[in-house]
């Protein structure tokens, strides 16, 4: 008798009680359970699809599910279908299809279709669906809502201008019969900086990396009521090269929320963020004349209000007796703080000081406005 023929004799006799108390030995018996469904092998719907729109063109990202709904790791290209719904009620009409392996960045573009990139704004909601070899899935996304809609027009005539307070971007204004728009700004950085392990930039006190793109909106005027032709950029590092695009943004308020309607970006336009700006004129120059007394020699002390930019190197002090030329008296390299002690002064003598201010380019500011002063006589 073979083991499964034993075990089910074993099992017979048990149920006849010839064998009194048994029925522990019955579990070891191997009796075969009930079979395991196989695997359907649905991936995990996607859960972070996002979507936006510049113009006619609507772009989808999303990232790949790692495991089915079994919990186990999914292996192979799996299809992806992109579909999009306009209204609740509305199908989803298939917008196109492609193969991505789990745990891929998933990314998307078409064009709208003429019935849906004119007319008045709609809510247009897009999901992908990812399907497994049998064409089964585990459902949609989640929705990602952009507008359907005529689009606002392109901004034209992008200029960008570097200065002292920033970058200055101006376009060619917005036509009076068009509705007004905000315009958002995009700010690519075209020079980043590599960090390096041993910078000395480190610690709280140093500058936070610079994010390679940012993004401006740049509102409506409340008084005017139209919309902006410029704007200015002060969040900028001299030294660095910065790309900028614009388009026009219509705000549309739906069912209690406020969406918006990306028009097409501008051609791109780059500018050297050069710094070529001399320091700002010191102000406040106060002299004071000390007499020559106890064995002393005379002199004049002159102090001025401290500048605070960034990059300053120092001051630069100039001095002109009555009817002479300007000459500096300071020494080669910048007088550090606000203050300057001038000993090469003769009793019973005017002078007139002004001072510089000097940036670490080399770059001079204009000279103070003048003080004058005369040293006692003996």
């Amino acid at each position: 008798m073979n083991w499964v023929r034993g075990c089910w004799w074993f099992a017979k006799v048990v149920a006849l009680g010839v064998v009194p108390g048994a029925g522990l030995a019955l579990s070891g018996c191997g009796m075969p359970g009930a079979p395991m469904p196989p695997t359907l092998n649905l991936a995990v719907p996607v859960a972070d699809l996002a979507a936006t729109r510049a113009g006619d063109q609507v772009s989808l990202a999303w990232t790949m599910p790692r495991k089915n709904t079994d919990k186990l790791l999914l292996k192979g290209n799996l299809q992806v279908v992109v579909c999009r719904r306009e209204g609740p009620a509305a199908p989803c009409a298939a917008a196109g299809d492609l193969q991505l392996a789990p745990e891929a960045a998933g990314a998307f573009t078409e064009t709208l279709p003429s019935a849906l990139s004119g007319g008045a704004p709609r809510e247009l909601s897009y999901f992908v669906e990812v399907r497994n070899r049998s064409g089964r899935s585990a459902g949609l996304s989640n929705a990602a809502v952009v507008l359907a809609g005529e689009a606002p027009g392109s901004v034209t005539g992008l200029e960008a201008e570097v200065r002292k307070e920033g970058v200055v971007l101006h376009w060619n204004p917005v036509p009076q019969e068009a509705a007004p728009t905000a315009i958002r700004l995009h700010r690519k950085l075209m020079t980043p900086t590599p960090m390096k392990k041993d910078s000395a930039q480190k610690g709280p006190l140093a500058p936070p990396p610079e994010q390679p793109v940012q993004t401006l909106l740049v509102a409506v005027s409340g008084e005017s009521g139209r919309s902006p032709d410029r704007a200015l950029d002060k969040d900028i590092r001299f030294g660095e090269t910065y790309e900028y695009r614009a388009q026009r943004v219509a705000r549309v308020k739906m069912e209690g929320q406020t969406l918006e309607l990306d028009g097409q970006l501008s051609e791109p336009v780059q500018v050297g963020a050069l710094d070529v700006f001399p320091p700002a004129v010191p102000a406040g120059l106060v002299t004071v004349a000390i007499a020559a007394e106890n064995g002393a020699e005379p002199a004049i002390d002159l102090s001025w209000q401290p500048d605070t930019e960034a990059d300053l190197a120092g001051y630069i002090v100039y001095r002109r007796a009555a009817g002479g030329d300007w000459q500096r008296i300071s020494p080669a390299q910048p007088v550090v703080g606000p203050a300057f002690h001038d000993a090469h002064v003769q009793a019973g003598q005017t002078y007139s000081y002004a001072v510089t201010a000097i940036d670490e380019g080399g770059h001079e500011s204009g000279r103070s406005d003048e003080a004058e002063e005369t040293v006692p006589g003996p």
